[in-house]
């Protein structure tokens, strides 16, 4: 049975990073983060564009799915509410598919060291600081396993994911 990981978080919390590492520890496994598809200029977000990426990543991903080179798919996204989450698992070939949902989730100081950092070494502008603390416990709400982040290395986060993709196998 084939597994794919939803990784969910608030901006900055380490999603992207916490998915390269996953990708190697895994044995046949893909990568895809969400933000990929919103990788254009002018940054758009309208019912057209939030369309257009959803369904694009509903292809890629069902394109990893059915690929028989991969039994593990990696998806990370914000994805802060549940409806996105539903939308997207709706448009999912999960026939012998097992979907681990994962919030990661870390305390308000730790999220806005994080992101000042970024933001100091211009990988962010400010206003993300106040976008991804606004969102933060929006994430206990969503029917997924949380990972607290906060005082945890990346190879700790990663050993409990696959650990959480385990269970139950």
């Amino acid at each position: 049975m084939k597994k794919l990981y939803l990784i969910g978080g608030t901006i900055g919390i380490g999603k992207t990073t916490t998915c390269q590492v996953l990708k190697t520890k895994l044995d046949k496994s893909v990568f895809l983060d969400g933000d990929w598809c919103w990788n254009m200029h002018p940054f758009v977000v309208n019912k057209e564009t939030k369309k257009l990426v959803l369904n694009n990543i509903c292809a890629l991903l069902n394109n990893d799915i059915k690929c028989n080179a991969f039994e593990n798919i990696i998806f990370c996204w914000v994805m802060h509410e549940q409806s996105i989450i539903d939308d997207l698992l709706s448009c999912l070939d999960l026939n012998d598919v097992k979907v681990i949902a994962i919030s990661l989730v870390c305390q308000k100081e730790a999220l806005e060291k994080r992101i000042q950092k970024d933001i100091d070494q211009g990988i962010r502008k400010p206003d993300a600081l106040a976008r991804s603390v606004e969102r933060l416990e929006m994430y206990q709400k969503l029917n997924t396993y949380k990972i607290d982040v906060s005082n945890k290395t990346i190879e700790e986060i990663v050993k409990e994911i696959i650990k959480v993709g385990d269970e139950n196998d």
